[in-house]
């Protein structure tokens, strides 16, 4: 019997008698994140990498949680677990697991590029290896940061000479504070929506260094800085927070503005590729660093992945799960 298999509640270690992300409530869950497609809330008790902690209480209410640094073992019902950088955002965790020789690493969501503030994605050798694949097909390789950032900053400052407040639209864990470097380091003021700020809250209490920036609220309405830039969650309404006499230009930040069309879908005067996941060449990089005899791959282009990889001579194959990968809730990071 392998030491995970998919059960109607998701990953399953029947020997360690624990779950890994799971679907619905259970016992005992290992969590990777604390995007809400990873981390459900109803178990009994959770497990995670120390800045998923305040993320998971704050979203989860009064859970029971225990938390460990970054590849700190402990051991369950004789199974040594290890929680290890996956570069998705702060907190987020390849989990490794070890029982009789045989080991298997769960990947949750991750990126292999650094991005200046999550912990850099780790590659951990393994015979079993689960990986994401929501970007992967060859089109989406991402640009370099900086130049990304470079361009939300001429972006921003060429509708603030038009009048306009420009609104960047990211997702509240994640995206939302990675790119806040963007425009702090420009020294331009930054206003988040309440849906993030109380995030960046729960992060700063945890000791995180973050950018300054101000919170949304409905008396700028009346006091907006006119050098300011507003982040909020895709789709959340700022009528109660901005100037009724301002016009707002809206931007996506995700790896699906790689394709115009997504775009222009959405309804946005201007789209950044900016992707809290690996593209094509990450998560090829990652496979290969893992030294896996077994891929497992999961949510996005799975089929296609899979496909490639045997391909090119991986035993790979697909894991049907519940996981979304992308961006169904405003608390998703694609």
């Amino acid at each position: 019997m392998p030491l995970l298999q998919l059960s109607p509640q998701g990953l399953y270690c029947a020997v360690g008698d624990f779950f890994i992300d799971p679907w619905g409530p259970v016992n005992k869950a290992l969590i990777t994140h604390a995007h809400s497609d990873h981390a459900r809330g109803g178990s009994q008790h959770y497990m995670c990498q120390d800045l998923t902690k305040p993320i998971l209480q704050l979203r989860l209410g009064k859970i029971a949680v225990d938390s460990l640094p970054y590849g700190k073992p402990v051991w369950h019902n004789g199974v040594k677990i290890s929680f290890h950088p996956a570069g998705h955002v702060l907190g987020s965790a390849q989990i490794r697991l070890e029982y009789q020789g045989e080991t298997w690493v769960v990947s949750g969501d991750y990126k292999t590029a650094a991005d200046g503030l999550s912990t850099p994605f780790e590659p951990v050798a393994c015979q079993h290896f689960i990986t994401e694949s929501t970007f992967g097909l060859p089109i989406y390789q991402w640009a370099p940061q900086a130049e990304v950032f470079s361009q939300m900053r001429n972006w921003a400052l060429a509708q603030q000479s038009k009048d306009r407040i420009p609104v960047f639209e990211a997702y509240g864990l994640g995206k939302a504070q990675r790119i806040l470097p963007a425009f702090a380091q420009a020294q331009i003021p930054i206003y988040l929506h309440p849906r993030i700020w109380h995030t960046h809250q729960a992060f700063l209490e945890a000791g995180v260094d973050l950018p300054t920036v101000l919170p949304l609220t409905a008396a700028h309405a009346k006091a907006f800085l006119p050098e300011a830039v507003v982040i909020a969650p895709p789709g959340s309404s700022l009528q109660a927070y901005l100037p009724k006499n301002k016009t707002v230009s809206t931007a996506m930040c995700s790896g699906w503005m790689t394709v115009n069309a997504q775009r222009k879908q959405q309804d946005k005067d201007a789209g950044f590729a900016l992707s809290d996941h690996a593209d094509w060449p990450g998560l090829l990089s990652a496979v290969k660093a893992t030294g896996a005899e077994n891929i497992y791959v999961t949510h996005g282009f799975q089929t296609i992945f899979t496909r490639y990889l045997n391909e090119q001579g991986w035993r790979a194959q697909e894991l049907k799960t519940a996981f979304q990968g992308d961006a169904a809730t405003e608390e998703e990071s694609a």
